[in-house]
């Protein structure tokens, strides 16, 4: 709790109660005029209220300081040693001021102890009438010197708990701003564990979607061909590629999910027995392999093969089961000075397709998102191809993605 709100009214008319009656008790009436005691009380009054009031209304407290102390001149009245509860006035204005009252205050930190020795010296009173230690230690001693000593030593008086105000106010600014940095460091992190999760939420999204949308496009399309076979051999061997692959996709969905599993690395066999797998389903596909294969890097691998999967996937999906899919692999060549490994796949659709993209769903954002993690990209585009000899083939999608990869140095094995 700030100390402004400990400081209730209780308190403050006990205080101020306080400063009234030592006051009074202080003022030795015997030297003091008659009929001066309606100004003694209100000069005290206002030295109450301003020591009541400094910790709530400092510039209206420093105000009231102001008031007293002109009061004080027009009475006559000798200076008190009540009077030095005022500090607390300074203090307060230094302390929880603003600006504008803090510059104040430090004006009459200066101004004050000037004002009252000049005004001691101009009234001329002698020690003997004040009747006050310290209204005597300003009037008894004549030398400049003196005057000057006491300046000073008022000065540096009023000026200790204006410093003292002025250190805890930056002493609490500086608490603050630590807070502050503190807040908003807690924030970034916070904001950096929820990208975190929400990328490993995104990232686990796309490995189901790429490996349960493989698998069971393999599996539909074997069980939409085993539908129309006769033979028991071949229906046997049919039922068993299901569940070979049905296999495959649990192994692989078990991977995917397992918190503490190891980066993807694609599947054992490689891109050819991923193409071998859409063979297995009755799709046709032409694969074709240019350049000299050498092995890629975990993170490279994983992304080849999860894209070649997607690609494969929806060349099922939306191309022609009568028509092959066409796969080509290029790898660059050693002296070639190209450092890409790209991968290309196309389909024919039905003449009367629309489409415009191949899925343009979240398989191609996903391949789009593995490939740029690696420093790749997807190109997708659709062309007219001419009618062969067995009738028209209709509009094709090619995806082509781009991987770079380093090229061997000439002499020096892949």
């Amino acid at each position: 709790m700030r100390t402004q709100e400990r400081f209730t009214a209780g308190t403050a008319a006990v205080v101020g109660m306080a400063i009234v009656v030592v006051g009074l008790a202080e003022l030795d009436r015997t030297f003091r005029p008659p009929g001066s005691l309606v100004l003694d009380f209100i000069f005290l009054l206002l030295v109450a209220a301003a020591v009541v009031t400094a910790l709530r209304a400092p510039a209206a407290a420093l105000g009231t300081a102001w008031a007293a102390g002109l009061v004080q001149l027009i009475g006559g009245i000798p200076v008190l040693l009540t009077e030095g509860s005022m500090v607390v006035v300074l203090f307060a204005a230094a302390r929880w001021g603003r600006v504008p009252t803090v510059l104040a205050a430090a004006a009459s930190a200066g101004l004050a102890p000037v004002l009252g020795v000049a005004w001691v010296r101009a009234r001329r009173i002698r020690a003997g009438q004040a009747g006050n230690a310290l209204y005597d230690l300003l009037t008894d001693y004549g030398p400049p010197i003196t005057v000057w000593g006491v300046i000073l030593f008022g000065v540096t008086l009023l000026a200790l708990p204006l410093l003292a105000g002025l250190t805890l106010r930056f002493l609490s600014r500086a608490r603050t701003a630590q807070a502050a940095r503190q807040v908003a460091e807690h924030d970034a992190q916070q904001a950096q564990e929820i990208a975190r999760l929400r990328d490993a939420q995104n990232r686990l999204a796309r490995d189901v979607h790429d490996v349960v949308g493989h698998s069971l496009t393999v599996i539909l399309a074997q069980a939409e061909s085993a539908q129309f076979l006769d033979d028991p051999d071949r229906l046997k061997t049919t039922m068993q590629t299901i569940a070979t692959s049905a296999r495959a996709s649990l192994h692989d969905v078990r991977q995917v999910l397992e918190p503490a599993r190891e980066p993807d690395r694609g599947r054992r066999g490689g891109l050819d027995a991923l193409i071998e797998t859409v063979r297995s389903s009755g799709q046709p596909v032409d694969s074709t392999e240019v350049g000299e294969a050498r092995p890629l890097p975990p993170e490279l691998d994983a992304v080849a093969y999860r894209v070649l999967q997607e690609m494969l996937t929806n060349a099922m999906k939306h191309g022609r089961r009568d028509r092959p899919t066409l796969v080509e692999r290029r790898w660059p060549e050693p002296d070639s000075g190209d450092a890409t490994f790209t991968i290309q796949v196309t389909n024919t659709v039905d003449a009367a397709s629309t489409r415009d993209d191949l899925g343009g769903g979240q398989g191609v954002a996903g391949m789009r998102r593995r490939l740029a993690s690696v420093g790749g990209s997807l190109d997708i585009r659709r062309t007219e191809q001419p009618d062969g000899p067995e009738g028209p083939d209709g509009p094709a999608f090619t995806a082509v993605a781009h991987l770079p990869v380093r090229s061997p140095a000439p002499g020096r094995p892949a």
